[in-house]
């Protein structure tokens, strides 16, 4: 019987600045901004660790929150720095971050995969050269971006922002989120992967 995974390193993946704080790339920051209010636990700078740091207890488990401010092409700077401080391992990390192909509304938890394109996570593979560490992905893909074929051009949608149908169901996405790290923590990473992957917020008429 495979090890219970539950993790005690949540990471939230975005670029720091006020510029960036409203985008879609950085639903990963308002996620784990989320988690830490709703559980109590402070952020705040720390330049050991090239990021916004916060720790508390959950479920009896020592819980420590990063924000990388790296910007996204270098979370895994920051990441290595504080699992190589604490002696921690990669494998009980979540990392929270963006999904363009996935809709808004909905989440996906990974025990592992491949980047999928996306620049934090190709940081932390090659940071760590692994890509075992599990991963929750959050939509942001909304509208006409949903019944897309073909190329796309991923950066301005990922760098603009929300639009107001977006903003009405965003809170509950966060809820959601919130949610799927806490089931995470409590029961294991598998445990709320057959929870939450199926679950779906009902998106407004764009």
């Amino acid at each position: 019987m495979a090890a219970l995974i539950q993790p005690c390193v949540i990471v939230g993946l975005g670029n720091p600045g006020s510029e960036y704080a409203a985008t879609r790339h950085n639903i990963g920051f308002r996620v784990l901004d989320a988690f830490a209010e709703r559980h109590g636990m402070a952020l705040t700078a720390q330049r050991r660790f090239l990021g916004d740091v916060g720790e508390g207890v959950l479920y009896g488990q020592k819980i420590r929150l990063l924000k990388p401010t790296t910007y996204m092409n270098s979370s895994g700077r920051s990441l290595y720095a504080l699992l190589n401080f604490y002696k921690l391992p990669l494998a009980r990390t979540l990392v929270v971050y963006d999904d363009a192909d996935l809709a808004l509304g909905r989440l996906r938890l990974r025990l592992s995969g491949s980047t999928g394109g996306h620049n934090g996570i190709k940081s932390i593979v090659q940071h760590f050269h692994s890509q075992e560490f599990p991963r929750l992905k959050v939509g942001i893909a909304f509208g006409d971006r949903l019944t897309q074929t073909g190329p796309r051009n991923a950066v301005p949608f990922v760098l603009g922002h929300f639009s107001a149908a977006e903003l009405m169901v965003l809170p509950h996405v966060l809820d959601l989120a919130v949610a799927a790290i806490a089931h995470s923590i409590e029961a294991g990473v598998e445990a709320a992967m057959n929870h939450y992957n199926g679950k779906s917020i009902p998106l407004p008429q764009s």
